[in-house]
């Protein structure tokens, strides 16, 4: 009889424990075990991994990228930097004409940064001229042309006014051969001629540039006017 009732008192403080730790206890119910509010506490060993390997490769990041920003820096310093052009001034000429200076300066606009056109004066020699000096009066000059005939020398010319007045003119040549040739037979014959170079003023045109460097020998493609030369200048 003890044994049995022993028996089931034993069997009713089971179902009591059980029932206390089903329904006694708040966290048992799947609530937390905690009150609401305050932290929960976790050993070092229950953090997860991934999260320190996360933060350590956003950290390495900016490291590793930190260099773009001064390459970045360096490339717009470089390329707002501006390039040095160094000029030079040219005269180009004589051209033959007007009408071939304005076509150079027409061609020539898109290679020189400036550009004027000047007019000079150049002294250009005319011929060589023979003749004999001029006699103290006209009848004088008149019987030297006659002796002149008769040593059967012709094509000759007596000058009849201005600074040349009473002058025997014997012929005016382009090549100086022919000059040196016509005096020569007329001293031979006994006369005191002589041999001048005879020059006149003619005007020349020209046109001055200021160019980029390299681009000196730029102007011969596209001034075709035979006779052009070029030489430096003073800048303007």
């Amino acid at each position: 009889m003890f044994l049995r009732l022993l028996f089931v008192l034993l069997i009713a403080l089971n179902i009591v424990a059980g029932a206390w730790l089903l329904l006694g206890q708040p966290y048992a119910r799947g609530g937390n075990a905690s009150d609401p509010g305050v932290p929960e506490l976790r050993l070092l060993s229950e953090l997860p991994e991934p999260a320190a390997t996360t933060a350590s490769a956003a950290s390495a990041a900016p490291s590793a990228t930190a260099p773009a920003p001064l390459t970045a820096a360096v490339d717009a310093t470089a390329a707002a930097a501006p390039r040095v052009v160094s000029y030079s001034c040219l005269a180009l000429g004589p051209f033959p004409s007007p009408q071939d200076l304005r076509h150079a300066r027409q061609v020539l606009a898109t290679v020189a940064s400036r550009m004027r056109s000047r007019q000079e004066l150049a002294s250009q020699t005319s011929g060589w001229w023979v003749y004999l000096p001029a006699a103290g009066s006209r009848a004088q000059a008149l019987k030297q042309a006659r002796q002149l005939s008769l040593r059967h020398i012709d094509d000759y010319f007596v000058v009849g006014s201005g600074v040349q007045s009473n002058t025997i003119s014997l012929g005016l040549f382009k090549d100086p051969a022919n000059a040196r040739k016509r005096r020569d037979e007329v001293v031979a014959a006994g006369f005191p001629a002589r041999m001048i170079e005879r020059s006149e003023s003619v005007p020349e045109y020209w046109l001055d540039l200021v160019v980029p460097d390299g681009t000196h020998s730029d102007w011969r493609r596209r001034v075709l006017v035979a006779g052009v030369g070029s030489h430096s200048a003073s800048c303007f």
